[in-house]
Order: structure tokens, then C-alpha cells, then sequence
């Protein structure tokens, strides 16, 4: 099956969406990741994000940090114990078995990466590549490239690494031909937005006029426009979407979401 082959239809033009990314998950409920419990951050996110009226959940990659299939039972495990209902998708990072992934998919947990409603389709692409830094195979690019022209609606893409540098340590391990992909997407005239993780910070940035938003980590931050590798515990985070095609003009705001301030 190839990538975008599985769609998800929402029958609704009004979307609310929460992204969520970089858990950063163990097999042990307690690890820690740079002193942080990143099962209790997850938890926390979800029990945040259970209170507001969600169409859907993505999770944005590095599910997990020691790569183990405990670690993706564990994310299966607090998703279904929590409140929300809504169905949640995911997307590969640098951390991320994708076989593991589709292993615990199904129900809830929907493999589809590629979601539509009245006027709108998200894309979820792959970016994991061989080294801790994102790449997108020229197979990917092409099988991208052919979903954006198969309708004229309005496309949200959603990806793990940053496609663009944000003058700090991580990009080392940015999208290697982040431009290449950006140029495919700029160039099909129909894409009104790009959101990543991988950053672990919240950035907005622009490329040839399209916005390209990062979103900050559940589990801890990277401190901003440093050189060094340096973490910030600022608590759970993740990204909320609103989008309404009921006009005219498809209509989409985002802001980030921080539980603790």
C-alpha cells in the first residue's frame, strides 16, 4: 500500500486539531528523559486535551526514546485509558519503527496519513531517514507530489523535521532536503500551511510566502537559538488547529498550548 493510500473522511467543514509531538516515550512508565517523566507529561497533554471538543489528534513523531515495542504499548495504553474520544494519527521521526507503530494501530489509533474534510486534506509525510536527520525519498516526493494535484482542495502538511534551519543545535539533524520538499509544496499553489516537531520549541518561520510552523514537545523543550544542547523543562506543550472552510476563504488559526502557563 502506498503512502497516502489509507484516507480518513471527516463529513464536516469545521476542524479542530491538536498536534502533539516529541513524547519521548519508555517502557519503564517512569523513565526520564533529560529529568523529565515523559508518561507524565503525556498524560498530562492528554488530559488537557480531552477537555476541549477535538476532531482529531496528531502526533507529530519520536513517539518513543528507547525505541522498544513496550514503549509504543505504553503510548497505546495511556491514549485508550484517558478521556479522549476522538481518533488520533500519527506520523514517523527519528526515533520511530514505523512497523512498531502500524503494530499497536487500529480502532482509536488510525494509520491513515492522509485525512480529508469539506474543502481541506492533511497530509502526514515521512521524513525519517537513515541518520537522526529527516530525508524524504525521491519515491515520497513523487507520491507527494501526485496526491497535491489529485484535487484542488486546500492541503495542511504535517512532517517531523524541520525543513528549515532555526539557528540552533538541532540543525544538525534537520530535513536534509527540506527546500527540495518545500519547493514541491510551494509549487502545487495549493498548500496553506507545513507544521513539524523534532525542534522541541515553538518557531514560525515563512518559505517562498508559506508558513512553516514548529511545535513544541510534551515531554521538554530545547532552549532557542543555541548552539549547545541545552533543555528547558517548561512543562507539557502541544499545538491546537482551527480550521473552517464554511466561507469563501478557507479560514486556519493555530496557537500553542502551554499547561503550565
Amino acid at each position: 500500500m502506498a503512502w497516502f493510500d489509507d484516507k480518513h473522511t471527516f463529513n464536516k467543514s469545521v476542524l479542530r486539531i491538536a498536534h502533539v509531538t516529541d513524547c519521548h516515550l519508555f517502557a519503564d512508565k517512569d523513565g526520564e528523559y533529560f529529568g523529565v517523566n515523559t508518561a507524565s507529561h503525556f498524560e498530562q497533554a492528554l488530559a488537557h486535551m480531552a477537555q476541549k471538543p477535538l476532531d482529531c489528534v496528531i502526533f507529530g513523531g519520536d513517539l518513543t526514546q528507547d525505541h522498544s515495542f513496550e514503549s509504543y504499548l505504553l503510548f497505546s495504553e495511556l491514549i485508550h485509558k484517558s478521556a479522549l474520544t476522538c481518533p488520533v494519527f500519527w506520523l514517523p521521526g527519528n526515533h520511530d519503527e514505523i512497523t512498531m507503530l502500524n503494530r499497536i494501530s487500529g480502532g482509536q489509533i488510525n494509520s491513515a496519513k492522509h485525512i480529508a474534510a469539506s474543502g481541506i486534506e492533511l497530509l502526514l509525510i515521512n521524513s525519517k531517514g537513515p541518520t537522526p536527520a529527516g530525508w524524504v525519498t525521491g519515491a515520497h516526493l513523487d507520491e507527494t507530489t501526485e496526491c497535491l494535484v489529485q484535487s484542488s482542495s486546500k492541503k495542511i502538511i504535517f512532517c517531523h523535521h524541520n525543513p528549515l534551519p532555526i539557528n540552533g543545535y538541532l540543525d544538525k539533524h534537520m530535513l536534509e532536503n527540506g527546500p527540495q520538499l518545500l519547493n514541491v509544496l510551494v509549487n502545487s499553489g495549493n498548500i496553506i500551511g507545513v507544521f513539524h516537531g523534532h525542534v522541541h520549541n515553538e518557531y514560525e518561520q515563512s518559505y517562498r510566502e508559506l508558513s512553516v510552523f514548529a511545535t513544541p514537545a510534551s515531554s521538554t523543550q530545547f532552549k532557542k537559538y543555541s548552539a549547545q544542547w541545552q533543555q528547558q523543562n517548561c512543562g507539557p506543550a502541544y499545538r491546537m488547529l482551527y480550521i473552517d472552510t464554511e466561507k469563501d476563504k478557507i479560514g486556519m488559526k493555530t496557537e500553542v498550548v502551554w499547561l503550565n502557563g
